[in-house]
């Protein structure tokens, strides 16, 4: 509802892109939602991605960064997790829609008779489905303005039925109620050093030529565009010049929405859809994070033990929480990243020497666990703080039953299905899943928290919800031999007694959790456990340097 009880009637902004992908659809269409979300607007933001996978969850992490999971148990694309971030307000299934997702529903309708015998097409079968999913939150009565960005590039052919559902929208909805953002590439050619607006005439001419014109025209750039440049764009895109928006380089995503709001991108949306606001965005908070991130007081390295280094966005959420957490320690977090497969009892002294903690990663598959194993029994034996995500934890595990339990043969069946000693198994249900989409243990489920316990100390309350994609679990026929060695369990599910997060008390930081918490840490609430985590190596890099004096 609205501030005086009406429904809302909700108006809808478009982000499509052109030229090139990974442009930064995704931060533009956060930060815009940001300032309108700081002047008093309710704000929601959803990704149609033009991919047939029915969701990114069988997607391999190299080809499209890591798969975010939202508390109904959605897995989406990472530009969720930016959503979330930067709004600080949870997304769901209906914020992520494939073209997978679209057949499939259009199919099933079609199995079950629902078209009447009718030949179903592209238009209107699929486009209706699509303008259903897109008008689908609108429907809620919670928002104010949704925006909907399009994956993929202008001109590619399977953005071609999302483009045509827009200009259908458009006539439905009246030109008022929808505007289309096109965020395109100005590039700047050395040898003849100017900015060239070739590649982004030809863009918006494409996205004419299925009969929709951008209101706005986003351009990313190296080099600040000058006014005679967005005359000519405007001119030649058939927009006002004061819809031509400057996305320059930045130093970090979190400045966009302020070099948005300098280039008045919320006040010329607000225009163009015939909003009346006559408040300012207030960013204060943000430009206080902002401020913290920027002139750090400390300094640590955390090592990032992973399988999937080489792409940085496969861990896109766990090095945001970094950024986070750093800013709320007035520190700077430098990230070691470290492939698994290089560690070994042999070198691990000489890799980590430069390491104020270490986390190890979540993961799927065999590849590298020894040396993740390698990397706990090193950090455990020498005080370094420790923190295990998912499959770090679960490795946490098998060490502790390695070489603290005596248990040398003990190992998950995920990677040893004949172990003598599963101390990580699948969980009962799992047993006899075969499909591998969406058949995890996925979003947010709850936790109790131990008293007197590292856990409980950081949160700060005894029931936590934290969202989880696994299969594989802690098998609690071995609970009595672990806490008997003194590892503490200090977090259980308490509806199925599954193990969530172990620790050990006499260590400075040694935490494990089942869950994934960097999927809901934000600019405005930094996850604790991340919050903490910094403090601890903080603390580890003033012991040394006090040690070596």
């Amino acid at each position: 509802m609205s501030m005086n009880g009406q429904p809302r009637n909700p108006k809808y902004i478009f982000v499509t892109g052109g030229v090139t992908s990974s442009l930064g659809k995704g931060i533009i269409a956060s930060s815009l939602a940001k300032l309108l979300q700081s002047r008093g607007l309710s704000v929601t933001i959803q990704k149609f991605d033009p991919y047939i996978n029915v969701d990114p969850g069988t997607l391999n992490p190299y080809e499209h960064g890591e798969c975010y999971v939202t508390d109904d148990g959605a897995e989406t694309d990472l530009d969720l997790g930016h959503y979330e971030r930067f709004l600080n307000v949870p997304t769901s299934q209906a914020n992520n829609v494939t073209t997978g997702r679209i057949y499939y529903n259009v199919i099933m309708k079609e199995r079950k008779g629902n078209y009447l015998g009718k030949t179903v097409q592209v238009i209107p079968h699929i486009t209706d489905e699509i303008k259903r999913n897109i008008l689908q939150l609108g429907e809620t009565g919670d928002y104010d303005i949704i925006i909907t960005e399009l994956g993929g590039c202008v001109g590619d052919i399977e953005s071609l039925p999302f483009v045509e559902a827009v200009r259908q929208l458009k006539w439905d909805l009246g030109a008022d109620n929808l505007l289309v953002i096109h965020l395109t590439l100005v590039p700047y050619l050395q040898s003849a050093g100017e900015l060239k607006t070739k590649p982004t005439q030809h863009s918006v001419k494409m996205l004419q030529e299925s009969g929709v014109q951008p209101d706005i025209i986003v351009c990313r750039t190296e080099h600040p565009l000058p006014q005679d440049i967005r005359r000519k764009i405007a001119l030649f895109c058939n927009v006002e010049q004061s819809s031509v928006i400057e996305a320059i380089d930045a130093e970090t995503i979190y400045d966009v929405p302020l070099l948005m709001q300098k280039e008045k991108l919320d006040q010329r949306v607000l225009y163009t859809l015939d909003i009346y606001n006559d408040k300012d965005a207030d960013m204060d908070a943000w430009k206080k994070f902002l401020g913290r991130f920027k002139n750090p007081i400390e300094h640590v390295t955390i090592g990032l033990i992973g399988k999937y280094v080489e792409l940085k966005d496969a861990y896109k959420s766990i090095a945001e929480s970094f950024i986070h957490a750093g800013a709320a320690n007035e520190c700077k977090v430098s990230i070691e990243w470290i492939h698994s497969e290089s560690l070994t009892p042999e070198n691990i002294a000489e890799k980590f020497s430069g390491l104020d903690g270490v986390l190890v990663a979540p993961g799927f598959g065999e590849r590298g666990i020894e040396g993740k194993i390698a990397a706990v029994r090193y950090v455990r034996e020498n005080n370094i703080p420790f923190f295990g995500i998912c499959l770090g934890m679960q490795m946490a595990c098998i060490e502790f039953a390695r070489n603290v339990i005596g248990m040398p043969e003990a190992h998950s069946t995920e990677m040893a299905p004949e172990t003598q000693f599963p101390v990580i198994d699948l969980m009962e249900e799992q047993k006899n899943v075969t499909d591998k989409g969406g058949t995890m243990r996925l979003g947010a489920y709850a936790c109790k928290l131990k008293d007197k316990t590292l856990a409980k100390k950081i949160y700060g309350k005894t029931n936590i919800k934290e969202r989880h994609r696994h299969r594989w679990e802690f098998n609690n026929k071995y609970l009595k031999e672990y806490e008997a060695a003194g590892m503490v369990i200090s977090g259980v599910n308490p509806d199925s007694g599954l193990v969530e997060i172990v620790e050990l008390p006499n260590h400075p930081y040694f935490i494990g959790v089942q869950f994934h918490p960097e999927l809901k840490s934000t600019v405005m609430n930094p996850h604790p456990l991340f919050v903490n985590f910094v403090k601890a190596a903080i603390q580890n890099a003033a012991s040394k340097k006090s040690a070596s004096k």
